[in-house]
């Protein structure tokens, strides 16, 4: 009697997976399920599986490399990772994330294999689960999608809200949308409103000849239209458009994919960002509507920074003029001490001492009017009162020892005449003054002075003071304090009609016209700190050159 082979463990496992009750179950989920063998033949395919590969019986036997991807051996990568033998091998589940491309789409298959064991726990066969999971993918990459866009949007808000310098914030922006749409060739154009023309402010990737030579008319090419118009335009393949407006574009360039963006500030068009692709086809609506959100962005940001240019120029033109003012001051000061000096100090001498003469004169001849007498000699009274107001005004005016001696004789004279005549002592400290400095130097820091000593006489209370004078080869530093009364710096804001405010706003603008800068320390009870920092390094013809954006360019002899 012949004995019956027994069967394998395997085949007898797969024929027990194919009873009715465990087939019915399996044939009602809706994931594709398979049993593939390590022979690569199929043993087991649900309903699900059949109808997917519009077969049903003819399955079973058949090589799944045959079946699910029609081809005449065993898949390898990079078409498609086998999972069949990373299961077997490992003993472990493996999860794989498939595309398939055709003409139309890209769908994706997530496959999730798992060993099936015999009794002896041998791995003979793998259970394959399939699902088209392109729903959920392009879910996930459009959400990724999102998030990227938004975070690039914020980077822009930022960039705009932060930066005040025109190209920082266009190369900013530039550099994110590109990084968002992994592109590597665009610019953003400005409109000259003189000339109706754009003009490349930024680029990457294009020629720098190119982006400089670059003028385009309104409702010439792809830009001048856009800007013309309003609306964004995509193009999908410049080389065969027949508006493009150079055709070095493409030539010289190598640019087909376009896409055109206008840049509006309440409804008017100020630029265009164009974004090219090496490829044509490469841009799609959804990368118009994002361009469209930015441009919105970049047109506030260009209108907010020519805002900031206008108020940048105009307060260029005002530092120039208050410079040009304080000049003419301080030479009709001086003119005007010179004229009291020479014309006015010395008819005043010359009144004097002929009334000193008159009255001697009246002495010697007897003449006994008494009342003659007292009223000559308060003429000449008041004529020597007159006179020290007047050398009193010159050195107001412009005293003679900053023009002789220099700022520290001239700051020790000043303040020991006005303050200790008052009872308020003065301590004086000046390093690094032997070297006469810059005139523009002295006369703003011997004013600054000047205003400083006039504060604690009037406002301070104080009983002691004391200035300090140090400079070096970059910098002077004027410190002015005293133990007075303070006040709260914070509540000085601007100049009162009564003219409290109008020494410290003029320290700050007098030490800004030389790159300086000036404050004051103080508060209630606790005395005033004044402290005043001038460069030495500059004049103010560089400083005028500066803020009018001139160069001295100089020539050779």
């Amino acid at each position: 009697m012949a004995t019956r082979r027994k069967k394998p463990e395997i085949e007898r496992t797969l024929e027990d997976l194919q009873l009715p009750a465990l087939q019915e179950v399996l044939s009602g989920v809706e994931d594709e399920l398979l049993v593939i063998d390590s022979d690569y033949r199929i043993r087991f395919a649900n309903l699900a599986a059949q109808r997917k590969l519009d077969q049903e019986s003819a399955l079973v036997g058949k090589p799944c490399y045959q079946v699910l991807h029609s081809r005449d051996k065993p898949c390898n990568p990079p078409l498609w990772e086998c999972p069949l033998r990373k299961v077997l091998d490992s003993g472990t589940k493996v999860d794989i994330l498939h595309p398939l491309h055709n003409h139309h789409a890209t769908r994706y298959i997530k496959v999730t294999a798992f060993p099936l064991q015999d009794k002896l726990g041998n791995a003979k066969a793998i259970v394959e689960v399939r699902r088209d999971v392109t729903a959920e993918r392009n879910l996930e990459m459009q959400i990724v999608r999102r998030h990227h866009q938004l975070l690039t949007l914020s980077h822009i808000s930022n960039a705009v809200s932060v930066l005040h310098n025109l190209d920082a914030v266009l190369r900013a922006a530039l550099d994110d949308v590109l990084e968002l749409i992994s592109g590597a060739v665009g610019g953003i154009l400005l409109l000259d409103e003189k000339t109706k023309t754009l003009y490349y402010r930024v680029q990457r990737g294009l020629s720098p000849k190119y982006a400089e030579d670059m003028r385009i008319a309104l409702g010439d090419g792809i830009a001048g239209k856009v800007a013309q118009s309003g609306e964004p335009m995509l193009i999908e393949d410049i080389s065969q458009d027949p508006r493009t407006a150079r055709l070095d574009l493409v030539s010289a360039e190598g640019v087909r994919g376009c896409v055109s963006i206008p840049l509006k500030a309440r409804d008017r068009v100020v630029g265009v960002l164009n974004i090219f692709s090496h490829m044509a086809g490469r841009f799609g609506a959804d990368d118009v509507s994002l361009l469209t959100s930015i441009g919105d962005y970049l047109g506030t940001a260009i209108e907010q920074a020519e805002l900031y240019e206008r108020l940048e120029r105009v307060g260029a033109r005002y530092k120039i003029l208050l410079q040009y003012a304080l000049t003419a001051q301080e030479q009709e000061r001086k003119r005007i001490a010179r004229e009291l000096h020479d014309e006015t100090a010395q008819s005043l001498t010359s009144l004097t001492l002929s009334l000193q003469a008159i009255i001697g004169m009246a002495g010697l001849k007897g003449f006994t009017d008494p009342d003659f007498l007292e009223k000559l000699k308060k003429t000449h009274s008041y004529a020597v009162n007159i006179g020290n107001e007047i050398v009193q005004l010159m050195k107001e005016l412009r005293p003679t020892l900053l023009d002789e001696l220099g700022l520290p004789a001239a700051i020790h004279r000043y303040a020991k005449d006005n303050l200790q005549p008052y009872g308020i002592n003065v301590d004086f400290d000046f390093k690094g003054t032997d070297q006469r400095l810059p005139p523009e130097v002295e006369v703003t820091l011997f004013r600054i002075a000047q205003g400083a000593i006039g504060n604690i006489l009037e406002h301070s209370e104080a009983k002691n003071s004391s200035i300090r004078l140090e400079c070096n080869d970059t910098e002077c530093t004027l410190i002015i304090a005293d133990d007075g009364k303070g006040f709260d710096v914070s509540k000085l804001t601007s100049v009162d009609r009564s003219g409290r405010g109008a020494g410290l706003f003029i320290m700050r603008e007098r030490t800004s016209l030389l790159g300086g800068s000036g404050y004051v320390e103080s508060k209630p009870g606790k005395g005033t700190k004044l402290i005043a920092k001038v460069p030495l390094n500059r004049t103010v013809e560089d400083l005028a050159k500066e803020l009018t954006g001139e160069e001295d360019t100089g020539t050779d002899s």
